[in-house]
């Protein structure tokens, strides 16, 4: 039995003492926002005085606290060691967790820059980072088997330079299943992997744009989990497939309680960041020739369920669309969205 084995076969309390010791304040109740639910408000061009810019970390966690969030997940490539203790300062002020964003070395001159980041997150009061593995979703970057093997090769091989950078530091990183990885294929690479500072970022509603039933996919993946992407999701057919789109906690199809359920017992002391994007809906075009380049090894019967599965959750209304709204109203919705999920989180997640 390896060592990946034995911790996946622990039980929870027993899991909890095999990875790092983690402060009071990381197991915070409460929802946190990962930084890309600000989907028009991050680094935003648009000058308006109700909705400014969120232009660096800091700024985020001041408005997430206002918010009364639990803390934070943000990009933390390229901080200077003085910006990541401001960021210390004002996270332990307001009692936040700080998780980083990160991106992964893709050969051994970059590890250097990498460890950097690393330390300055750590400074910063990061102890779990998210990464992902490839450059966009898999049916619209990688069009044959063999530019989707080659992207696991170039994975297998990130995640070994990144490692004992990670193990040096007690740093631990998820992988995000970024509409790349079905839950088996990121099952595999982390076992390849085989370290303890090595896990999962775990999106509930990815995986539905590659066929997998979302419950299914939590199922598998949490108890890798160390960083989550909460989301509901909502579909709608179109002539080439179907359209996906998050919305509102609980408008949605996912059976948010269980989910959250599975990723508390397999990892009691993780955090829950919602990641509500506000934009318009995202073509999944399944029945199209184009996406199954690299998807062959798929059953027909996975296609079969979530075209069953679109038939069967209409959307009051239809999905929601905003490339018609202003600006502001773009901003208006976007914060809107925010508050209501967190406050499905304390109503119905516990989340206080």
């Amino acid at each position: 039995m390896d060592r990946r084995d034995f911790l996946q076969q622990a039980a929870a309390g027993a899991m909890a003492v095999s990875f790092p010791a983690v402060p009071d304040w990381f197991a915070d109740k409460r929802m946190g926002i990962v930084v890309h639910s600000y989907w028009s408000r991050w680094n935003s061009k648009v000058d308006s005085q109700k909705y400014p810019a969120f232009t660096n970390a800091i700024q985020l966690l001041d408005h997430c606290h206002q918010l009364g969030a639990g803390g934070v997940q943000v990009i933390v490539g390229g901080w200077s060691s003085d910006f990541a203790k401001k960021v210390r300062d004002v996270r332990e002020k307001y009692g936040l967790y700080l998780e980083g964003s990160i991106g992964l070395p893709k050969k051994a001159d970059e590890v250097a820059k990498f460890e950097q980041d690393v330390i300055n997150a750590r400074e910063a009061g990061a102890q779990v980072l998210r990464t992902v593995c490839s450059t966009g979703r898999r049916y619209e970057t990688y069009h044959s088997p063999a530019a989707f093997e080659e992207l696991k090769k170039n994975a297998l091989t990130m995640l070994q330079l990144a490692e004992p950078v990670l193990r040096k530091h007690k740093v631990k990183l998820g992988v995000e299943n970024h509409k790349d990885w079905r839950a088996p294929d990121l099952v595999n690479l982390l076992k390849q992997v085989n370290s303890e500072w090595i896990g999962v970022t775990l999106d509930f509603g990815n995986s539905m744009a590659l066929l997998e039933d979302p419950m299914e996919v939590v199922e598998t993946l949490s108890p890798y989990v160390f960083s989550t992407h909460v989301k509901d999701m909502a579909v709608e057919e179109y002539p080439d497939g179907f359209l996906l789109s998050e919305v509102p906690m609980g408008k949605g199809i996912l059976d948010l309680p269980k989910m959250v359920d599975l990723c508390r017992k397999h990892n009691p002391t993780g955090t829950f960041s919602l990641e509500m994007i506000t934009r318009d809906p995202l073509e999944i075009p399944c029945v199209t020739n184009a996406y199954w380049e690299t998807m062959g090894s798929v059953p027909g019967s996975d296609l079969a369920r979530m075209l069953r599965t679109v038939r069967q959750h209409k959307y009051a209304g239809g999905l929601p669309r905003v490339a018609k709204l202003s600006n502001d109203e773009k901003l208006a919705l976007e914060e809107e969205n925010i508050v209501a999920c967190l406050n499905y989180s304390k109503d119905k997640l516990g989340m206080k």
